[in-house]
């Protein structure tokens, strides 16, 4: 007893010590970042409730059964393993030890195998899956693609020797007589049926040889743990705790400087705006990149990735992280003349540029759809890191794509991307047999019920102006009083947003948020979803509370309450797109669908991806205006997962993404590849066609099904 007693705390103190100078380091690491900023810990009942559902339920694990499976029956093999590792240690003291009250239970010791199996079977599962979707038989297609195949591969044969090892205590133990439980333990009875005829000199051995073999094993696998990318296994949990509530999706988060928020009006000399270096991240963004587990899920949802492109969301994370652990010698040390080189030239390693950690062809990639947040299964907030990195090359290098220029220099003299300027925002209202009533600076009347925000593409963008005069006709049909601002609108500034330019932003914000406030604006519909999104989630930051609706949330209403009635059938096979922006973002996925199942005639299909898992456009991160050139383009593969459906009609609901489709559409036309007679319009549309004549709603030059 007192050899193995010796052996096992050994053991223990040098695994500990070893693991508990790792922690250390990481602790040091994240105290060097920047402070994290504040309402990671409000909301105290949604974060217990997070917890509840994505860690013990493992829901979003369990979106993919097959792994999700296989995940939830190791992770909770390994809690309910706890109490064997607990039975072990007291072991060391007391061969017959159990645990008080229940720790001769029969259900207790059948539960412990039970668990003990799974886990196996996780194993066995996971191997599979790993072997199966190996980059040596997949390639860039394979989720693993860049992970660290050996570390994982190892992980996986430690928990089976964790498996197997106290499965050998557990049936000796049982043939000394020392088990605590008197049956229902069914594989550790089976272990001991085959250990019996070592007899019990035998068995005595293979009992100590077992337990001590069995806490080896568990504390290397702790010490691998903790240096490894399973360094989730205890991060993971406070890391889903202090994410963004409900989740890291909609808005983004405010630019903050050393834990405060920056003041755009009179900034301070040392702020920093974004992320220009590894400690620029706050505590939690580097909390984020040790939490990876590297299960490629959002690589295998990026529409970057899967488009030939270079960012891969998974790979982003786990270069910075990489990066971080590589540079903290040089960052932690108090004499850093004396840190070795690797070190060194890694923390001196510029963070973004063709030579840096992460190339600009990566960060100019990102759509910030959010398929990598909406699938990471720790609440990893990828598309936050990404424009942190962007607002510092845009405002702090001056370094972004040359054809952003444009973008940015219309937004700042015209106040639309297209350059157009507020005088010609209303030319989309011709052709209406009705007069739309104009603010111009006026307070809203007392009789009305909606500002209309028309948007910049709906005010100037051919396709998106049909659909203006669209949702103006139903509003009107449907008796609703309605206002535009005219020329007092401006762009809400999401795409100066979304590529890093947050100055701009705070400036075209404050502008309409002072228009809107001034009107005495409550209640506003926009029929883009980038507009829908900054004005209900964004605008908020800078003082702008409204009630927002996106068109088809108030068209579906006004259907539902009889307002609006569909009586011309469309007779046509109609496939919808879910826009990122008003889908994945903002959780908007049945007011559509809702219209498009009230028309008389409609056939609705859905595509492969759809809902949360809609596969972008290609628009969004402002991504609208700049060059693609890399790979295949996003919105033709997403063009041809919508043909693949035999649609007469492509029905979305966002002015962005029926450009991006109408275009892919229009290409496969040309090479004659599908796309036939398909029509790509917005949902309103396909509304006013049923509840209009038709011969009053086909415009000129509009293809028809």
């Amino acid at each position: 007893m007192a050899l193995r007693l010796g052996i096992g705390l050994v053991m223990t103190a040098v695994a500990l010590f070893v693991a508990g100078r790792r922690i250390a380091m990481l602790h040091r690491l994240g105290r060097a970042a920047q402070p994290v900023e504040p309402g990671r810990t409000t909301g105290a009942a949604a974060r217990l409730r997070a917890e509840l559902i994505e860690v013990l339920g493992q829901r979003k694990l369990l979106t993919w059964t097959v792994p999700g499976v296989a995940h939830m029956l190791a992770f909770w093999g390994f809690l309910v393993l706890v109490l064997t590792v607990i039975e072990g240690y007291g072991a060391l003291l007391q061969r017959d030890f159990h645990l008080p009250l229940i720790g001769t239970q029969p259900w207790l010791g059948f539960l412990e195998d039970v668990f003990i199996l799974a886990t196996l079977v996780s194993v066995v599962v996971f191997a599979a899956i790993r072997m199966r979707h190996s980059p040596a038989r997949e390639g860039r297609r394979s989720r693993f693609f860049g992970s660290h195949l050996d570390a994982a591969w190892l992980v996986l044969f430690m928990i089976f020797n964790v498996v197997w090892s106290l499965l050998l205590y557990r049936g000796a133990q049982i043939n000394t007589g020392h088990f605590p439980f008197p049956g229902g333990a069914f594989a550790s009875e089976a272990a001991a049926r085959l250990l019996e005829p070592l007899g019990a000199t035998g068995n005595d051995v293979a009992e100590t040889a077992g337990l001590l073999l069995a806490l080896g094993i568990l504390l290397l696998f702790l010490v691998i743990v903790v240096h490894s990318k399973h360094l989730h296994v205890f991060t993971a949990a406070g890391n889903i705790a202090l994410s963004r509530r409900p989740r890291a999706l909609g808005a983004l988060l405010p630019v903050h400087s050393v834990g405060k928020p920056v003041d755009f009006e009179d900034p301070g000399e040392d702020d920093v705006i974004g992320r220009g270096s590894i400690t620029d991240f706050t505590w939690k963004g580097l909390l984020d990149f040790a939490t990876c587990t590297e299960c490629g899920r959002c690589q295998s949802q990026c529409p970057a990735w899967n488009t030939g492109k270079p960012l891969s969301p998974k790979l982003l994370v786990m270069s910075l992280r990489d990066h971080a652990l590589t540079a903290a010698p040089y960052l932690l040390a108090t004499d850093r003349s004396r840190v070795d080189a690797l070190a060194s030239a890694a923390a001196l390693t510029p963070l973004v540029g063709a030579e840096g950690v992460v190339h600009p062809d990566v960060l100019w990639s990102c759509t910030t759809c959010g398929a990598c947040v909406e699938q990471c299964p720790v609440d990893i907030e990828h598309v936050d890191h990404v424009v942190d990195m962007r607002r510092y090359q845009v405002l702090m290098e001056s370094s972004f794509p040359p054809e952003a220029g444009v973008l940015l220099r219309n937004l700042e003299h015209a106040g639309d991307p297209w350059g157009r300027g507020s005088g010609a925002r209303t030319e989309w209202t011709a052709g209406l047999d009705f007069e739309v009533r104009t603010l111009n600076g006026d307070r809203i009347p007392d009789d009305l019920e909606y500002l209309f925000w028309v948007g910049c593409a709906g005010a100037f963008d051919d396709r998106a102006q049909r659909t203006s005069r669209a949702v103006a006709q139903l509003l009107h049909t449907a008796g609703v009083r309605f206002a535009v601002l005219g020329s007092g609108e401006t762009c809400t500034g999401d795409p100066a947003r979304r590529i890093g330019h947050e100055l701009l932003f705070q400036q075209l914000a404050a502008q309409n948020v002072e228009t809107l406030n001034g009107a005495g604006v409550r209640r506003i519909v926009a029929t883009c979803a980038h507009c829908f999104n900054t004005l209900a989630n964004e605008y908020p930051q800078l003082g702008g509370d409204y009630e927002v609706l996106h068109h088809t949330q108030l068209l579906a209403r006004l259907v539902a309450d009889g307002r609006l009635t569909p009586v011309t059938p469309v007779d046509a096979t109609v496939t919808y797109h879910d826009p990122c922006y008003l889908g994945r973002h903002n959780r908007v996925f049945v007011p559509p669908r809702a219209i498009l199942g009230d028309l008389p005639g409609v056939r609705l299909m859905e595509p492969e991806h759809t809902r949360e898992r809609s596969f972008c456009c290609g628009a969004g991160g402002a991504r609208m205006w700049l060059d693609e050139t890399l790979g295949t383009r996003i919105n033709e593969t997403r063009t041809d997962e919508l043909l693949a459906t035999r649609p007469d009609i492509v029905a979305a609901a966002c002015p962005y993404c029926v450009d991006m489709l109408a275009d892919g559409v229009a290409l496969r036309q040309e090479q004659d590849r599908d796309g036939g007679q398909v029509a790509v319009i917005d949902v309103a549309e396909v509304l006013l066609r049923s509840v209009s004549d038709p011969l009053l709603t086909n415009e000129p030059g509009r293809a028809q099904p």
